[in-house]
């Protein structure tokens, strides 16, 4: 069983009235987390009950608030109880039919999952205002990874094991690039056996939640759009290109790359520019979610060996890392790109502060600081900046500017404010 920090999170919310609603990507393991806090639930002499839409079964019970609420007084009766609802957005206007039945202020605690889809991310949203927490699963963080695959000897310690493990840690890294974080493919020792997980991960996401779904009539239009993002991570997307590319109208692709964040396998980040005119004009630049799913659909899985190409999983990697480091502080992360070719890979803006982070997938001997770098430097003038790479710590200071210097392990565990 893999261990996952969010449980900890949902267990202190079930003394909460509110709706907890887990979201997340297909097979991240939110029906496991789900089942694991009713087991525990059970365990304490707690009355629940586990519905899930995708079973026929189970379904018809949802065809109105009436007959749902009949089946949970049948199996819990009238007085305190857990209601686990997994894959809520197959119910048709799943906002309001949560919303109804919340509001009549009955003994129920509702735990509700759902894969990331239109649906759920912005009806249930709108619908269950003031009603709900969300907590959102993704696959597998490194530390989740690595907790797994050292036993949990480290548990709580991963900080000393990065720090005296250093080529251990390496190694996890390079199959954390490889190979993504989805748990089921994590689990699997063989290539050929991570390789049919992930395929099928793929094409059940495709066929269930986009075809069906989101409703996209030309699945191999989608599917060829996601490869050729694929291809190029960290890269300027150029619509016009990309739209003849794959063959598809302009509104279109801009429809479908939405589809690909709202469904968790896309994120996209936008140029850095004091006016919000040109951050919403300029092109942005995609990464992905996973970097399994990443490389599954550029061909690559299980199989990057060019340093180039891992250089912007590595770049994709961070990202990922950042994202859940800023998650409740309302900083945005930019790129920084100018017409004269300098660019620096992500700012964190917070408002009131830059702070610009270069990402190398390179073993440091001595400080190394890029003009791009050393442009925005001179520019912006921010406090800190950050070198993320493979060893090297240390501190290099430019006028007012403090440049850390982290390896990856270091960085993940830093305390600096960002």
């Amino acid at each position: 069983m893999i261990k996952r920090r969010l449980l900890q999170g949902l267990k202190d919310h079930l003394r909460k009235k509110e709706i907890s609603l887990i979201i997340g990507p297909r097979q991240a393991g939110k029906t496991t987390l789900m089942s694991l806090l009713q087991d525990e639930l059970n365990k304490q002499g707690e009355k629940t009950l586990f519905l899930n839409l995708d079973f026929e079964e189970d379904r018809e019970f949802f065809s109105s608030q009436a007959k749902l609420l009949s089946k949970i007084r049948l199996e819990i009766g009238t007085k305190k109880g857990y209601i686990f609802i997994d894959e809520i957005q197959r119910k048709q206007d799943a906002g309001l039919f949560l919303k109804g039945i919340y509001d009549r202020s009955l003994p129920y605690k509702f735990i509700v999952s759902g894969s990331g889809s239109i649906e759920l991310k912005e009806r249930i949203h709108e619908s269950l205002v003031g009603r709900k927490q969300v907590f959102e699963l993704n696959t597998l963080s490194f530390e989740e990874f690595v907790d797994f695959k050292t036993g949990y000897r480290y548990e709580d310690r991963l900080s000393e094991f990065f720090e005296i493990e250093k080529e251990r840690t390496f190694s996890l890294l390079e199959e954390y690039l490889n190979f993504g974080g989805y748990p089921r493919v994590v689990l699997e020792d063989e290539l050929k056996d991570k390789r049919r997980i992930v395929d099928d991960i793929f094409r059940s996401y495709l066929e269930r939640d986009i075809s069906s779904f989101l409703r996209v009539e030309k699945l191999e239009s989608y599917y060829h759009l996601i490869r050729l993002m694929a291809s190029q991570i960290g890269n300027l997307v150029n619509y016009h290109e990309i739209s003849g590319t794959v063959g598809i109208s302009l509104p279109t692709l801009k429809n479908y790359l939405w589809y690909a964040e709202k469904t968790f396998v896309l994120h996209k980040i936008t140029p850095y520019f004091t006016n919000i005119r040109k951050e919403i004009t300029k092109s942005p630049v995609y990464y992905f979610c996973d970097l399994g799913l990443r490389n599954y659909t550029s061909g690559v899985f299980g199989q990057l060996k060019m340093p180039s190409d891992s250089g912007f999983v590595f770049q994709n990697f961070i990202i990922n890392v950042l994202r859940e480091k800023i998650r409740f502080s309302g900083a945005k992360i930019h790129f920084w790109r100018t017409k004269d070719g300098a660019e620096v890979d992500f700012i964190i803006d917070s408002g009131k502060r830059q702070i610009p982070i270069e990402v190398k997938y390179q073993r440091f001997k001595k400080p190394d600081i890029s003009r791009s770098l050393i442009s925005f430097i001179k520019r912006h003038r921010p406090r800190d900046a950050f070198v993320i790479n493979l060893s090297m710590d240390g501190i290099h200071r430019m006028d007012k500017t403090t440049i850390h210097f982290l390896p990856f392990s270091k960085f993940i565990y830093s305390n600096h404010e960002l």
